[in-house]
């Protein structure tokens, strides 16, 4: 089933500057910061403005599908500036029945191996079945799930079930965690950020033996006249997508334990973060440095491109 069909624009401002104490004389980083093409997203426009502004710049497309651009910097530099400009639309998804999905056990079964010959939809979900650098496949991470996948339980139905789980179980707590914070502290001490709850509903589905993938993206900055905002706006974002036939890829938001739809732009998909950070790299040189992130995301009355501008994205 299917709501009447509507559509947000949105341009997005994503800036990060590190400041070193000494200079860099050679760099390479790979930047994941171009918002994803998909059935509910379309790129109007894409720009990096770059500082220092020498430098080589290399766009390809990863393992996922993910545009990715690989910058070389050779000459001493003091910082880094990488500034992302882009003007998206969103589109709402339909609206799926979670009771209408394929029972989990089923499913868990069907994306077991069999030896037979496999589809290209069957062939991605199980590229996100197995374990992964920050998802990993441990008995705690199905035990936290197993109340939300009773026997003959729809997988989106439990999905669901277990995103208000971590909602309502793990308090919001910036600083409290790193990019490195394992899951399993995550699940001991209930606090964390938006990265941290997708990594850990990404572990316990795939410990169920269910395929999930991890989504970096963003949120709408201004929510609707009269709607409270969403947790994680002004900043990245991470959700989860998980595998849930008919219907495909349904994504999931357990910071805001809601359903995605036009609030949030997609920037890259991966197994998890490891794989779609949206800048990283490495330096000779350097010692320590400084990091700041700013993020901005307006909302547009309509298109603000034409047509040729938009054959840039």
């Amino acid at each position: 089933m299917s709501e009447v069909a509507t559509e947000k624009h949105y341009q997005v401002e994503h800036t990060t500057r590190y400041d070193y104490a000494e200079p860099v004389v050679h760099a390479h980083h790979l930047l994941h910061l171009t918002p994803r093409q998909h059935a509910w997203q379309h790129t109007m426009r894409y720009q990096l403005e770059l500082l220092p502004l020498v430098g080589l710049l290399h766009e390809a497309k990863d393992a996922f599908g993910n545009t990715v651009h690989r910058l070389e910097i050779e000459g001493a530099h003091e910082c880094l500036a990488v500034t992302a400009r882009s003007e998206v639309v969103v589109q709402s998804r339909p609206v799926w029945s979670a009771a209408n999905s394929l029972m989990w056990e089923r499913l868990q079964d069907e994306l077991s191996y069999f030896g037979r010959p496999r589809t290209a939809t069957e062939l991605e979900a199980l590229s996100f079945r197995t374990e992964s650098p920050h998802g990993r496949i441990k008995n705690v991470f199905a035990e936290f799930a197993r109340g939300c996948f009773p026997r003959a339980c729809p997988v989106l139905q439990g999905a669901e079930r277990l995103m208000e789980k971590i909602y309502t179980e793990m308090t919001y707590a910036p600083g409290e965690t790193q990019v490195n914070t394992s899951s399993f502290a995550v699940l001991e001490k209930r606090r964390g950020v938006c990265q941290d709850f997708a990594h850990l509903m990404i572990a316990c589905l795939r410990s169920l033996g269910l395929s999930a993938r991890y989504v970096s993206g963003y949120l709408r900055t201004q929510p609707p006249e009269g709607s409270p905002p969403l947790v994680g706006a002004d900043a990245s974002h991470a959700w989860v997508s998980v595998y849930a036939p008919p219907f495909g890829w349904v994504d999931l938001d357990p910071t805001n334990n809601v359903r995605v739809g036009t609030d949030h732009i997609t920037l890259a998909w991966g197994r998890d973060f490891s794989d779609v950070s949206p800048l990283r790299g490495v330096i000779i040189g350097g010692g320590s440095h400084r990091v700041s992130v700013a993020v901005t995301v307006s909302e547009c009355p309509s298109p603000v491109l034409n047509a040729e501008a938009a054959s840039n994205g």
